[in-house]
């Protein structure tokens, strides 16, 4: 597994790409945390049930409420980078 990501001083568009990051720290309430973690397990679902056809989802299309925080998506490894 491998982490990647933006700041908020960088566009997620910027050409140079996101840069793999050696820490993830979340700040979030018990709530927030129920719900990344069924996000995470829905994800998990379908990488297994569709392979490498299945190549990423965003958190914040799936959970409407959580969608002002900071981008959360999910990349399946087998899809290549």
């Amino acid at each position: 597994m491998k982490v990647y990501g933006y700041g908020n001083e960088t566009q997620a568009g910027d050409a140079s790409g996101p840069v793999e990051l050696a820490e993830v720290t979340l700040v979030a309430t018990p709530d927030e945390l129920r719900r990344i973690a069924m996000f995470l397990e829905r994800c998990a679902e379908g990488m297994q049930a569709h392979g490498k056809s299945w190549e990423h989802e965003h958190l914040s299309e799936e959970d409407r409420p959580i969608a002002d925080s900071p981008r959360f998506i999910v990349f399946n490894s087998e899809c290549g980078r």
